[in-house]
C-alpha cells in the first residue's frame, strides 16, 4: 500500500528546496565573490553554471529511466551525496577549471534531483493520481529563493563563499539524504497491476507530434523564466522604472507564484490540466502587453500575471505528460520532453540579455510572442492521445 501523499510530499517539498536553493538560486549570491576571488569575469562565473544546466539537460533521460525502473527514492538519496560533492569541490575550486568541474558534477546532481526527478518520483508512487502531489512540492519549493538567497547571504558573510558552499553540502548530507531516505520504496511493476503501476518503458508508442509541441512548451517556459529572472530589473529600468521600484516589483513574482499553486491545488484541480496550461501560457504576454499599453505603472501587474503563470506552468511540466501519455515510462519520456527546455534554459541569460543590450525594452516582445506559440500550441492539444489510453 502506498504512503499517504502528504508523507511523501512533505519531506520531498523539503529536500527540493534546499535543492533548487543550492543550485539554481546560489550564484545570485554567490557569484561576485566566487569573481573576485578566482580572478575570473562574472560572465564566466555563470557560464560555468549553463555548464550544468547542459549536463543536466543530457543527463535527465538516464535518470528518469532509473526511477523508472527501481523507483525515485535511490536516485534522490544519490542526487543529495552529489550535490554535497558538487558543492564541496565549488569551495575547493581555485581557477576556470575547478568551477567547471565543480558544476559538471553539480549539472549531474540536477538531473536526478531536481523537479523532473521529483515528479517522476511521485508518478512511480502513486501513478494517475500524483496530479497533487506534483502541486504540493512545487508549492513548497517555491519558497527555494526565499530561503536560499538570506541562507547562502548569511553563510558567505559569516564563513566566506567557501564556506557557504561547504554549509550547503552539509545540509544534503544531514538534511536531504535522511528526508529522501525516509520515502517509501516504489513496489516492484509486476506487484502493481492496477492503474497506478507502470513499466519501465509505455506500453504503446506516443505521438511525435504530440510530444514535439510539449518539449516546444516546456522549453518556452524555461527559457522566459529563466530570462525573466535574470534580467527583470535591469528590463523594467528599459521600460521607465526606478531601480528601486524594479527591485520591489520583482519581490511580487514569487508569492504570485505560490497564489497560484494554491490555486492550481484547489480549483483548477477540478478540471484537466490542459486548462491550465492553457490559462497559464497566457499569463506573460498579458502582463508584457499591460506594461506596453500603460506603461511603467504597469509594472507590478505584469510581475504579477508572470509570476502567476510560470507558477502554474513549473506544475504543468510535470502533470500535462502524466495526464495526456499516462504513468508508464514517465521518467525516462520527461527526461526527453525537458531536454530542449534545459538547453532553452542554459541559453536564456545570454540571448535575452543581447535583445535588451540592443532592442531595450522592445525585447518583451520577443518572449511575449513565444508565450502567445506556447498557448497556441496547447490549443492543438487533446486531452488524450487514443495512442495512449490506458488500458
Amino acid at each position: 500500500m502506498v504512503e499517504p501523499q502528504l508523507r511523501i510530499t512533505a519531506p520531498l517539498g523539503a529536500a527540493q528546496t534546499l535543492a533548487w536553493a543550492s543550485s539554481y538560486y546560489l550564484l545570485a549570491v554567490l557569484a561576485e565573490p566566487i569573481a573576485h576571488e578566482l580572478a575570473l569575469p562574472l560572465p564566466l562565473v555563470f557560464a560555468a553554471f549553463s555548464l550544468a544546466l547542459v549536463v543536466s539537460a543530457c543527463t535527465g533521460p538516464w535518470a528518469g529511466r532509473t526511477i523508472d525502473r527501481i523507483g525515485g527514492r535511490a536516485v534522490l538519496a544519490c542526487s543529495a551525496i552529489a550535490f554535497a560533492a558538487g558543492l564541496a569541490l565549488l569551495s575547493r575550486a581555485s581557477g576556470l577549471v575547478g568551477l567547471l568541474c565543480a558544476w559538471a558534477l553539480l549539472g549531474v546532481a540536477m538531473a536526478a534531483g531536481l523537479y523532473d526527478a521529483a515528479f517522476a518520483t511521485l508518478v512511480r508512487l502513486h501513478g494517475q493520481h500524483a496530479r497533487p502531489s506534483i502541486t504540493g512540492v512545487t508549492l513548497m519549493a517555491g519558497f527555494a529563493s526565499t530561503v536560499g538567497w538570506p541562507a547562502s547571504a548569511w553563510m558567505a558573510s559569516a564563513w566566506g563563499w567557501r564556506g557557504a558552499c561547504l554549509g550547503w553540502a552539509a545540509l544534503h548530507l544531514f538534511v536531504s539524504l535522511p528526508l529522501y531516505l525516509s520515502l517509501p520504496r516504489a513496489p516492484a511493476v509486476r506487484e502493481r497491476p492496477d492503474d497506478r503501476g507502470q513499466a519501465a518503458e509505455p506500453a504503446t508508442p506516443v505521438p511525435l507530434a504530440t510530444a514535439a509541441a510539449l518539449a516546444a512548451i516546456f522549453a518556452i517556459t524555461w527559457f522566459t523564466s529563466t530570462a525573466m529572472a535574470a534580467h527583470l530589473p535591469r528590463l523594467l529600468q528599459a521600460a521607465g522604472v526606478t531601480l528601486a521600484t524594479a527591485v520591489l516589483v520583482g519581490a511580487l513574482i514569487g508569492p504570485a507564484q505560490v497564489v497560484a499553486r494554491l490555486l492550481e491545488f484547489g480549483v483548477l484541480q477540478r478540471f484537466h490540466p490542459l486548462l491550465a496550461a492553457r490559462l497559464a501560457a497566457l499569463g506573460h504576454p498579458a502582463g508584457a502587453l499591460a506594461l506596453f499599453a500603460l506603461g511603467p505603472v504597469a509594472a507590478p501587474a505584469f510581475a504579477v500575471l508572470h509570476g502567476m503563470g510560470n507558477g502554474i506552468m513549473t506544475i504543468a511540466n510535470g502533470a500535462l505528460p502524466l495526464a495526456l501519455f499516462g504513468p508508464r515510462g514517465y521518467g525516462a519520456r520527461q527526461g526527453w520532453l525537458m531536454l530542449p527546455a534545459r538547453m532553452a534554459q542554459a541559453s536564456a541569460p545570454f540571448l535575452f540579455g543581447l535583445a535588451l543590450e540592443r532592442w531595450g525594452a522592445a525585447s518583451l516582445w520577443g518572449t511575449a510572442a513565444l508565450g502567445m506559440v506556447s498557448a497556441s500550441l496547447l490549443l492543438t492539444l487533446g486531452r488524450r492521445p487514443a495512442a495512449v489510453q490506458p488500458s
